[in-house]
């Protein structure tokens, strides 16, 4: 693992789990882009620390930004997995602001898989100023979908997510990633 610098080891010298994962969060968000291997270091580290010390909250940060990284640049089967923990865990702790980025996330990814129509759903859920603005990828990917599917598909697929309740869209989130898990793992053997 790389050096992470001073943060980590002020972190690491607490012996407190919370403040370690928290500070590998920090960290990992802080490099997303600059060094996204380091940041993917850090944020998975940081996931087993929270998972290992029952803080699903930090848990739930952590696999949000971990599966963004990993949809980018990493396992696009370890994607889907991060997404469904964070899904799950916001949508346990009826989170209906939080569980939006992860959904954003996966909004995004599934329109760089080509997989428009639950792109285009799960985008009108997911779409908010505090998202669009958050993760700015999400707003990249609904030009694409309108330029893909036209503007009045688009909107109407978009329009049938924003209507959706938090439960309707996450089990709606759930089967889409098991589909796609499926025709990855197909395409990978």
């Amino acid at each position: 693992m790389r050096r992470q610098g001073p943060l980590i080891d002020a972190a690491e010298a607490t012996r407190n789990p919370w403040a370690l994962s928290y500070a590998l969060f920090a960290y990992g968000f802080a490099f997303l882009d600059a060094d996204p291997v380091g940041a993917l270091e850090a944020l998975r580290r940081g996931l087993v620390i929270a998972q290992d010390s029952g803080n699903r909250g930090s848990e739930s940060r952590l696999a949000t930004i971990l599966c963004r990284l990993e949809a980018q640049y990493g396992d696009p089967l370890a994607a889907f997995g991060y997404l469904a923990v964070a899904v799950r865990n916001f949508h346990d702790a009826g989170n209906t602001t939080m569980i939006r980025f992860p959904l954003a996330v996966l909004a995004a990814f599934f329109d760089r898989l080509g997989r428009d129509e639950p792109a285009a759903i799960i985008a009108g859920f997911a779409f908010s100023p505090l998202t669009s603005a958050a993760y700015p990828e999400l707003s990249t990917a609904i030009a694409h979908l309108r330029e893909v599917l036209g503007d009045q598909p688009y909107e109407s697929l978009a329009l049938k997510g924003e209507t959706m309740s938090t439960t309707a869209v996450v089990t709606y989130a759930y089967d889409q990633i098991d589909q796609a898990r499926t025709e990855l793992n197909a395409v990978s053997k």
